[in-house]
């Protein structure tokens, strides 16, 4: 297969960036105000009749979530290892397992030990949620049930039902955790209009 040029790397940016804001449910106005960029701009870029140019590529990738190298759809190096960065948010750390833009997103998540267990305080968002606890006492509150989660214990709850997680004791937690778009907009993103809400999940 004959590798691809410079400019079909080039060619092919509109349409990766069209679908990642369409699968983040984002407007191109909505992503004008936030990136700076005018809309008409941000349109022609998506139709290829702009051509893409690092000062363009880098305010989207921020939004986006994902590494540069994605949105231009570079080659990978044939390292098959993903590079960990850990999102450290309200006391709570995050590593991600999975770097596809889109889609069902894996984490190790950690809860730090406190003196003294949190009290629940119950949030909604849309979707599913899927969890294995690795280590520690997992207290999971969703909807009626009030359950405690042992090492080796899974969940899947419709995170459209209040729900809260976190230490049982008190100790250390760590678990794994699947969650798509919306519910990694709730656990990971940073939400200045609503940090309360935000910290008090965890």
């Amino acid at each position: 297969m004959d590798p691809k040029t410079d400019d079909d790397v080039l060619d092919a940016v509109g349409s990766r960036l069209r679908a990642l804001r369409r699968d983040r449910g984002i407007t191109l106005a909505d992503l004008a105000a936030t990136t700076g960029v005018s809309e008409s701009t941000l349109s022609r870029l998506e139709n290829g009749q702009r051509r893409p140019s690092l000062e363009l590529l880098l305010p989207l990738a921020r939004i986006y979530d994902v590494p540069l190298d994605d949105l231009v759809g570079a080659p990978r190096t044939g390292d098959p290892r993903i590079h960990l960065k850990p999102i450290r948010q309200f006391g709570m750390t995050f590593v991600p397992l999975s770097r596809r833009p889109g889609g069902v997103h894996a984490f190790k998540m950690i809860i730090p030990a406190r003196p003294e267990p949190l009290e629940p305080t119950p949030q909604t968002h849309e979707g599913f949620e899927w969890l294995y606890v690795l280590t520690g006492r997992l207290r999971l509150v969703t909807g009626e049930r009030d359950l405690i989660l042992p090492p080796g214990e899974a969940a899947e709850f419709d995170t459209s039902l209040p729900h809260w997680l976190g230490s049982a004791d008190g100790g250390a937690v760590e678990l794994l955790i699947l969650f798509g778009l919306q519910g990694m907009r709730a656990h990971v993103r940073t939400d200045a209009h609503r940090p309360s809400q935000a910290e008090s999940r965890r």
